[in-house]
């Protein structure tokens, strides 16, 4: 299968969908590989690496759409890249489709094969294609939240861990998912006071068990919700329903009676966000103040540690990209059936029931049924 991969046009994204070492493997198991110039170089990763790896490399991001059988990306395709997709295309990567109706429009339109990372979904019910990115998400959404509750960004002027005689911050987490657990782990560690919320009792036993009295934790409920965040410093939101978008339970109504200058993370932005008062902003203008309450909603947080990100996430994606090259798509289902749950467009048609449930306008088909 001939194989692309071009330079990220996502604000601030550094990540690239493949290392020279996924070239490596790609190219030895009979497939041509086309990476754009420069792809690699915020992820610290050179031309020559990817040459030297059975690469080529060609000048125009045009040129990788045209001659690519499948696209290998980390993020979304943006308007300026649909004037490339063309019938049968495979396209691998972040869709995040239930927050984007202008690209799921694009998709349908261009008959694109969409292969969601972020519905890809185990036997096991483990997320492995997300999994990476949460776990860097969750632990830069403590160390990026620390930083705007310094005063200079409109925060409250508080240490997370405090120093002795000083009270530490509230850490609240709205989600006890993989984002949860390892914004947990980093909040913890820093010395921070930390009450995580969940729907799941058995999830909450879970981290009961491995974090100990260290932690509170608390069923999801809207009083719940209400009065943690009321005393909160930092609130992490970080709720997931796999393809659809994230419910909205971080109020409005919230932010009056919480301190003034707390900050608000939502991690699950790239789904549509949790927060009744969330839009997406860039790594360059990253925070925005609603009723004294700071709000980061950075949409490729991960993007900021391009390095430890790419390789974590090529990592997980190597693959199934590789069973898709090697097997064609539908076989590739067919062998693996785990792979249909990452199919989401599909010759017109939305193959993903989630982002199908998340528009009123749009109906679901049953990808096995088309192939």
């Amino acid at each position: 299968m001939r194989v692309g991969c071009v330079k990220e046009l996502k604000n601030n994204e550094f990540r690239v969908g493949m290392t020279p070492d996924n070239v490596k493997a790609y190219v030895n198991a009979g497939h041509d590989v086309y990476i754009e110039k420069g792809a690699g170089l915020g992820s610290g990763f050179t031309d020559d690496e990817y040459v030297e790896a059975g690469a080529n490399v060609l000048n125009q991001a045009a040129e990788i759409w045209e001659h690519s059988e499948m696209i290998v990306k980390v993020k979304e395709p943006l308007p300026e890249e649909y004037k490339y997709f063309h019938d049968g295309l495979i396209i691998f990567t972040y869709l995040h489709l239930a927050a984007n109706r202008r690209q799921t429009d694009a998709l349908l339109a261009g008959k694109i094969k969409g292969v969601a990372y972020e519905t890809l979904m185990e036997k096991d019910h483990t997320l492995p294609l997300l999994a990476p990115m949460s776990q860097i998400a969750g632990r830069l959404s403590i160390q990026e939240g620390a930083k705007y509750l310094e005063k200079r960004f409109g925060g409250e002027g508080i240490l997370l861990a405090g120093v002795p005689g000083t009270p530490k911050a509230n850490v609240v987490i709205l989600g006890g998912g993989t984002v949860g657990m390892n914004a947990c782990r980093i909040a913890v560690g820093m010395g921070a006071n930390v009450t995580i919320i969940d729907i799941s009792l058995k999830r909450l036993e879970m981290l009961d068990n491995m974090f100990g009295s260290v932690i509170q934790t608390l069923v999801s409920n809207d009083s719940n919700i209400e009065r943690a965040v009321r005393d909160a410093d930092l609130v992490i939101g970080c709720v997931l329903i796999p393809g659809k978008a994230a419910p909205k339970i971080f109020r409005k109504k919230y932010l009056k009676e919480m301190k003034p200058g707390a900050v608000f993370v939502d991690v699950a932005v790239d789904q549509g966000g949790c927060g009744e008062t969330t839009r997406e902003t860039s790594h360059d203008d990253p925070v925005y103040i609603v009723d004294n309450i700071v709000h980061y909603c950075v949409g490729n947080m991960p993007g900021a540690v391009a390095r430890t990100s790419t390789i974590a996430l090529t990592n997980a994606t190597v693959r199934y990209g590789l069973e898709i090259a090697g097997n064609g798509l539908e076989e590739a289902c067919r062998k693996n059936p785990v792979i249909y749950s990452a199919v989401n467009t599909y010759d017109g048609k939305v193959t993903c029931r989630n982002v199908a449930e998340s528009f009123d306008d749009l109906q679901y088909t049953d990808p096995s049924t088309l192939f």
